[in-house]
């Protein structure tokens, strides 16, 4: 089982006769309790080339003090804030499963080794506010790099970690007033975790998927498709992370991401090897549908709910009785199928191909044109596609063109928001009204999803329950043809902004 819980800390460097001053007369510190000093052996673990400790993460194995186990430590926003989540998991020989599945992503065909270890003595001090709460704790630790048995470097370092109050409060103030007092002492505040410092500047090398700068209108398209590349690569990376831990709308935003990709796939196959674009597609789409089944059943379940309470009482929880019995079926058989995409050797491959294309791109020639000629008449080629299927669709027509609309529109507005970078204002405007839209055309396909499931569970249940549901169906033909009206009034706005961007 594993443990996690968010880490605070300021990190300061100081010498071998750096003396501590009375940590009483720091403010904010009414009284200190000094912990035993204990021995510490961590035994840091990454691949060859460092990738985790270049995205920022660290995963050790700690041997000795009371937190002895595995730690894989996340940077939170910012990497230099200092917040960071620590998963832990019992000690044991081997990397443990839990552990290794949240790295997945970032170190895919790769298995991390044993890089170097530390043995750290640990002199801990409890530092108390003036109402007698442990806000924090300043670490004097003493730092021995080995090979083997062998040393080969010494430092010393303090740490000075928030410490949750019954609230599971971090009072980040507090910390930082207790290393400000420290450094004007002498001591060095730093970034730079233990391990790295002995790993030496190779950690600090930008991981392998970095974060690139938009290019220019007359640069290359081919490095718009680039930037485009790694951009979406490395948010599917990251949201790899946050499915793994079920972190909040973590599915949605990764299937998000890999439609993104495989609509500027398709959008930018002029520029791109078409072979490898179109198998990415296929990838992606298989990743994205064995990914969206229980976050598809959840949606509906919450919005049947919802549209229940406009029965009246007695129908309104005979159909949510009826409709909560369906989405736990569907919720845990999507949870099991979206457990065997993440786990399986077809997605680590899929990873492994998209660092390598988002790494260096296979461009065909016309990917020298410059980029805002070629993103203009992809937009362009875009738009009038939704134009047309725009044109086929009758407010009183079958949901079939629809959803061949939303699908469209989907692509126009992916396409669009990926070239505002370079094309300016109004691809951003067409962008958000595109937003508009298609948020009105998925409510309007989530209705009709609705409509065929309260159908399916209507037939097979009793005739209480199929009345209850009848009604609820109801509510959802309604609630499509509202949808209908507001994308009509919408649409205009979107015509508009079609035009400025081809003025």
């Amino acid at each position: 089982m594993t443990d996690a819980h968010r880490e605070i800390e300021r990190k300061l460097r100081v010498d071998a006769l750096f003396r501590l001053p009375p940590l009483t007369e720091l403010e904010g510190v009414q009284s200190v309790e000094a912990q035993p000093t204990v021995t510490l052996h961590n035994h840091y673990f990454d691949t060859p080339d460092l990738r985790l400790f270049r995205w920022g993460i660290t995963l050790r194995r700690r041997e000795g003090g009371g937190d002895e186990g595995w730690h894989l430590k996340i940077p939170v926003g910012d990497a230099d804030s200092g917040a960071r989540d620590e998963i832990r998991a019992p000690l044991q020989p081997e990397l443990p499963e839990e552990l290794r599945g949240l790295i997945t992503a970032f170190v895919r065909d790769e298995e991390p080794v044993p890089l170097v270890t530390l043995r750290t003595e640990r002199t801990p001090y409890l530092l108390h506010d003036e109402s007698g709460v442990v806000r924090g704790e300043l670490v004097d630790d003493s730092v021995t790099v080995l090979d083997g048995h062998r040393t080969v470097a010494m430092f010393r370092e303090l740490e000075v970690e928030a410490v949750p109050d019954v609230d599971g409060f971090l009072d980040e103030d507090f910390i930082d007033h207790v290393a400000e007092a420290l450094a004007e002492c002498g001591a060095v505040a730093s970034t730079m975790s233990k391990a790295a410092t002995a790993l030496g500047p190779r950690t600090l090398a930008p991981p392998d998927i970095p974060t690139l700068p938009w290019p220019r209108r007359r640069d290359p398209v081919g490095d718009t498709v680039h930037v485009f590349l790694a951009q979406h690569v490395r948010r599917l990376i990251l949201e790899d992370l946050r499915v793994r831990r079920d972190l909040p709308d973590a599915v949605h935003q990764m299937r998000v991401n890999a439609r993104r990709l495989r609509s500027g796939l398709k959008a930018f196959r002029t520029f791109i090897d078409p072979e490898v674009a179109d198998h990415l597609r296929v990838e992606l789409g298989w990743m994205a549908s064995g990914l969206g089944e229980a976050r598809d059943a959840e949606v509906l379940g919450e919005r049947l709910d919802q549209h229940a309470q406009e029965l009246p009482m007695p129908q309104a929880r005979e159909a949510q009785e009826i409709v909560d019995a369906h989405v736990r079926l569907r919720v845990a058989e999507g949870a099991l199928d979206a457990g065997a995409v993440l786990n399986s050797d077809r997605y680590r491959a899929l990873l492994v191909e998209l660092v390598a294309v988002a790494q260096r791109p296979p461009l065909t020639h016309a990917a020298e044109q410059p980029s805002g000629k070629a993103l203009t008449a992809a937009l362009t080629k875009s738009t009038t596609r939704l134009e047309h299927a725009v044109a086929a669709l009758s407010t009183d027509g079958p949901a079939e063109p629809w959803h061949e609309a939303r699908i469209v529109a989907k692509r126009a507005r992916y396409l669009a928001e990926a070239c505002a970078p370079v094309l300016g204002k109004r691809t951003r405007t067409l962008a958000a009204t595109l937003a508009e839209v298609t948020d009105v055309l998925g409510t309007h396909h989530d209705a009709h999803i609705a409509q065929l499931t309260l159908a399916a569970l209507a037939r097979e249940a009793d005739g209480v329950g199929g009345f209850a549901l009848g009604m609820l169906q109801q509510v959802e033909v309604s609630a499509e043809r509202a949808d209908r009206r507001e994308f009509e009034r919408l649409w205009p706005s979107v015509t508009r902004a079609v035009r400025r961007t081809r003025e």
